[in-house]
């Protein structure tokens, strides 16, 4: 904010400093301690029907002064809440001299409650006459609102709050001004809403497992640290749900599934923010295959209930919202070493040295070559010259053995697994395993990464003993699926930085 914008935007919070003092030189509370509304706006509106003439019953609505028309003896004024906008008329002798004079001290922004009947004006907007008015939260900052026009019978919106960083630093004023920002966030919570109930429907049990963790485990990924006083131990965030819900399903819960937070100490980019939601569910008696189609299903569950919430906005013009047709099954599949070969082209990727591989990271663009292990150089070749191709939903398939220490060896090539990654607009969106119930392969695939987190690997997992005595116990034949739900959010309303899909993504102090 340059030097003039300050000093204009502290005159005029000067200004609504000495509104709110004469608010209480009036008698009047500038902060009140609720309102009796009885319709939002939207549902106000409908009351009035389709006569021109006609006059309809007294209600009390409540929001934010979101225009405001002085003229003389009479104001027009804009109301807007979560449903819409409703206009209100205010006259002198309608409201009386005390509740006049208040107007004076009201501002765009002024959170406001009002009483009277509906009426239809001469332009055809149906309208409250104001019979009473109740100031319920002054605004003492002003919001960026933008300005509209209508052209060619449509509201075109021209933002003045349009700064992406400070959109997302400052969300609430995004919210308060944006319908289209806040359409997209409640379509977000339709599409959880909707995964809850395509996962209950098929009884799948949802649970709550612990954030705070003695080991971190069930990914590739480097914590967040933090110390517990009272048992003087190290804890971590979880970077994922998934040894705690397969320890369920020891415990004889067939099928889990849980939506939480994880947490990953890495870098801030279009695709990834250190806090994140995921749902993971664990089906026993299930394998890799059968989370294909499960997965499949599930994304025409979210398309549909994300498509829906916005087509129902009135702001759905604005906010675009993918067709459930175009994800209809079955996705394409990809096996995984074949395709990363065929893009380096050489006949297996497998049989390439370790110098080999560093020159072709180096020829991508990979940084920190130096510190990386030869999966995580695999991995990283696999992402620039495959993953960021990918555009229809597709399915890769078996990974390399070294880079899916949790999956089962696949059925005929014990040199790779039976793991699945779901990639689209060249997104990850799901990641899934025919999850390996052997605890005497899997202690020997926590050692392995115990020996490369040793050697510096900050991704690599330790060696959770418990997690084993759970498996000695016997763990059934079991599939399981993680899936980002704010990169899969992203995908489905084309929303191109992850910051965009979280109400208060994670950001560098001002």
């Amino acid at each position: 904010m340059t030097e003039d914008a300050r000093e204009d935007l502290n005159f005029v919070m000067k200004a609504r400093r000495e509104k709110l003092d004469a608010l209480v030189a009036q008698g009047v509370a500038p902060f009140a301690y609720g309102f009796d509304r009885t319709h939002l706006a939207a549902d106000a509106v409908a009351l009035l029907g389709d006569a021109p003439d006609a006059e309809g019953p007294e209600v009390r609505v409540a929001g934010r002064l979101v225009a405001w028309r002085a003229h003389g003896k009479t104001t027009f004024a804009h109301l807007g809440d979560p449903s819409g906008r409703i206009q209100l008329y205010f006259r002198k002798d309608g409201i009386g001299e005390a509740q006049w004079a208040m107007l004076e001290a009201f501002d765009l922004g002024d959170i406001v409650g009002v009483r009277g009947p509906l009426f239809r004006t001469r332009t055809g907007e149906v309208t409250v006459r104001v019979e009473a008015v109740e100031m319920l939260a002054k605004a003492l900052r002003p919001l960026p609102f933008g300005k509209e026009e209508v052209v060619d019978g449509k509201v075109v919106r021209h933002s003045a709050f349009s700064d992406g960083e400070m959109r997302s630093r400052q969300r609430y004023a995004d919210l308060a001004v944006h319908p289209e920002v806040r359409a997209l966030f409640r379509a977000r919570s339709m599409m959880t809403r909707a995964i809850r109930t395509f996962m209950d429907a098929r009884d799948f049990l949802e649970v709550e497992t612990p954030v705070l963790q003695p080991l971190y485990g069930g990914a590739l990924a480097k914590p967040f640290v933090t110390h517990h006083n009272a048992l003087d131990m190290p804890l971590y965030l979880r970077i994922a749900d998934e040894l705690y819900l397969k320890r369920l399903i020891v415990g004889g819960f067939d099928r889990v599934y849980e939506i939480g937070h994880d947490f990953r100490n890495e870098g801030i980019d279009r695709t990834h923010n250190p806090e994140f939601t995921m749902l993971e569910f664990y089906q026993a008696y299930a394998d890799y295959t059968d989370m294909m189609e499960l997965v499949e299903a599930l994304l025409i569950a979210a398309a549909t209930a994300v498509r829906e919430a916005i087509a129902g906005s009135d702001v759905a013009a604005d906010v675009p919202a993918r067709d459930p047709a175009v994800l209809a099954g079955p996705f394409p599949r990809v096996e995984w070493l074949p395709a990363l070969s065929t893009a380096l082209g050489v006949a297996d990727v497998t049989a390439m040295t370790d110098a080999e591989l560093r020159r072709a990271a180096e020829r991508a663009g990979v940084h920190g070559i130096g510190s990386l292990s030869r999966p995580k150089l695999m991995d990283e070749l696999f992402q620039f010259h495959v993953e960021s191709k990918i555009e229809r939903p597709t399915f890769v398939v078996d990974y390399p053995k070294e880079l899916s220490p949790l999956a089962k060896p696949k059925r005929g090539n014990p040199a790779l697994t039976e793991r699945f990654e779901l990639f689209a607009r060249g997104r990850e969106l799901a990641n899934a395993f025919s999850e390996l119930n052997d605890p005497i392969d899997q202690r020997a695939r926590f050692e392995a990464q115990a020996r490369l987190k040793a050697a510096g690997d900050e991704e690599a997992t330790s060696v959770d003993e418990d997690y084993l005595r759970a498996m000695e116990y016997g763990m059934p034949p079991t599939g399981g699926v993680g899936i980002g739900l704010d990169r899969l959010f992203m995908y489905l309303t084309d929303t191109p930085h992850i910051r965009d899909a979280i109400l208060f993504p994670t950001m560098r102090p001002e």
